[in-house]
């Protein structure tokens, strides 16, 4: 009997094992809305892709590669066709291959995807939605898929299944520093290649600092003839410590031209930072009367904020940044342009005739928790956000711009913490939430050797690992009504200490996948173990498309 018993116990285990086994694993990052697997699998190999005509011709883009990739990796020709006589109505009974339609009832960005044996049926209402059902798609696919080379040995199959997906945020964003160390426009695509992976939307493009000015402006030749080049950069965090090196570099207006139109085939828009009035030492050392001593100045080589900020008593001030932000709106459409707003000290206003008169005829004065030196810096940002919405662009600025009286229309994108946006939220404001504690992605991860070789320029006192930032919740300490002025979340790449491609992707990844999913799941979408795991395959992904890392498990 025990023997019996015991042979019972063997065989349900087994069985427990092979069913689990057999369970297919759907390991998207990030993590749809609904899945919902079906019995057995649909072969891709050889598949036929089908497509609806009134798709747009970068869809259809998309939609070739993907068809062309699996042509390479299973080393069997796919057909791409328009579809005719079906359409999204049609059942998926009734279709063999990948078909593509368009549903204008489904939300921007929403996409479903429908798999059984004999065909994949793929529905979404705009170019984001069908890209990121792709992105989704080629998730499901073999990691072989990335190597660009035939693997016909491996099973091309993938699980049948119903995905129901739509992002919780509608801004996801990723900025990058380009001003302390300059990334050229190849390194660039390929950052922007892994954030359209993962389903952000928005490139934000820190160009000017007072380290380096990185967009050609051509009224003003002198911003990148001088202000891109410093004579050399601090290494350490001690800040007497420089290597006195000549560095630089910048962008030609036909590069950003590539990079903006490039970023929308993704589904990405860029949304250029002129970071004023302070952060402006590479400017004022090219045109010396932007400041209030006349100098003279020089692109800086530490880092940190200098008390050197530009002079707002000037009108002369303000017609050189009307002209450059007239150039920046030529050539970025996006509906927002950064205005930075950050870490600008007051000393030298205080001190500045210029500065003081225009405090005088503005009758700014103390009280109500605010200087009059900080009521100056909203006249600034009221009139370059005046000047824009001229040109039909609206402004984002750092949360020191709520010092004071900020006006109506301004988005506010809070670092210090999450208060800033929580008080700008409460007031009516949207809000972008970035607060250092999660999603300031150059912080330190951990105490591994590359975690100390690869770190921001203050290193933290906890660790700001992926486990960290997939434990934000953006909507945390607001009401319902406030919580709808939160336009979504941004991670933050600053570069002091980011010197290369292999120090950034370590310090970018697994956070960026950890960040993607705060971006765009629902909270009960959410759960790290399970996150944790897929990362497990994903490496193997970064591994092929050769992008350096830290490894989740460590």
């Amino acid at each position: 009997m025990k023997k019996l018993l015991f042979i019972t116990i063997c065989l349900a285990a087994a069985c427990s094992l092979h069913a689990k086994k057999a369970e297919p694993s759907i390991d998207v990052i990030p993590q749809p809305e609904s899945i919902s697997i079906q019995k057995g699998t649909f072969k891709v190999k050889g598949a036929g892709f089908n497509y609806d005509s009134t798709l747009d011709p970068a869809t259809v883009q998309f939609i070739a590669k993907l068809a062309d990739d699996i042509y390479v990796g299973c080393g069997r020709p796919s057909s791409l066709a328009e579809a005719a006589g079906v359409n999204s109505g049609t059942p998926i009974e009734a279709l063999k291959g990948v078909y593509f339609f368009k549903d204008a009832t489904m939300e921007p960005e929403e996409y479903k995807i429908e798999i059984n044996n004999r065909a994949a049926k793929i529905v979404a209402s705009d170019h984001n939605g069908f890209l990121y059902a792709i992105f989704t798609f080629r998730q499901l696919l073999p990691v072989e898929l990335w190597t660009g080379k035939t693997a016909a040995a491996v099973n091309w199959s993938i699980p049948c299944c119903v995905i129901k997906d739509k992002p919780r945020f509608k801004y996801r964003g990723l900025e990058l520093d380009c001003a302390r160390h300059f990334y050229n426009v190849d390194q660039v695509k390929r950052l922007l290649d892994l954030a359209a992976m993962y389903k952000l939307n928005r490139f934000h493009w820190h160009l000017t600092e007072d380290q380096g000015w990185r967009i050609e402006i051509k009224k003003y030749p002198a911003l990148t003839e001088v202000g891109a080049f410093r004579s050399g950069t601090q290494q350490t965090y001690d800040k007497t410590k420089n290597d006195g090196k000549r560095y630089g570099g910048y962008y030609t207006q036909d590069q950003i031209r590539e990079v903006v139109a490039y970023a929308a085939d993704l589904g990405i828009t860029v949304i250029p930072e002129l970071d004023l009035p302070g952060h402006m030492l590479a400017a004022m050392a090219s045109y010396p009367w932007l400041g209030c001593t006349g100098g003279p100045y020089q692109v800086w080589t530490r880092w940190g904020v200098s008390d050197q900020v530009l002079c707002v008593g000037k009108e002369s001030t303000f017609k050189f940044l009307f002209d450059v932000l007239d150039e920046m709106c030529e050539l970025f459409p996006s509906e927002y342009i950064h205005i930075g707003g950050d870490e600008c000290p007051k000393t030298e206003w205080s001190k500045c005739p210029a500065c003081q008169a225009k405090i005088a005829e503005l009758g700014l004065k103390d009280g109500d928790g605010a200087t009059k030196e900080q009521r100056l810096q909203n006249y600034v940002t009221k009139r370059v956000q005046d000047y824009l919405a001229g040109k039909g662009r609206k402004v984002i600025g750092w949360d020191e711009i709520l010092e004071g009286e900020l006006s109506e229309g301004a988005t506010v994108m809070s670092w210090r913490g999450t208060k800033g946006g929580i008080k700008a939220a409460n007031a009516g404001f949207d809000v972008i939430m970035t607060p250092t504690t999660y999603c300031y992605l150059d912080y330190k991860q951990g105490t591994r050797p590359e975690d100390d070789a690869m770190g921001a320029g203050y290193p933290s006192k906890s660790n700001y690992d992926a486990r960290n930032l997939y434990g934000f919740e953006p909507l945390e300490g607001l009401s319902n009504a406030a919580a709808a002025h939160i336009m979504g979340v941004q991670g933050n790449m600053w570069t002091e200490y980011i010197r290369n491609d292999t120090e950034l992707y370590y310090m970018l990844i697994p956070r960026l996948q950890a960040l993607s999913e705060v971006q765009w799941c629902q909270p009960k979408a959410r759960n790290y173990g399970r996150f944790e795991s897929k990362m497990l395959r994903h490496e193997k992904i970064m591994d092929t498309l050769g992008y350096n890392y830290r490894p989740i498990s460590e």
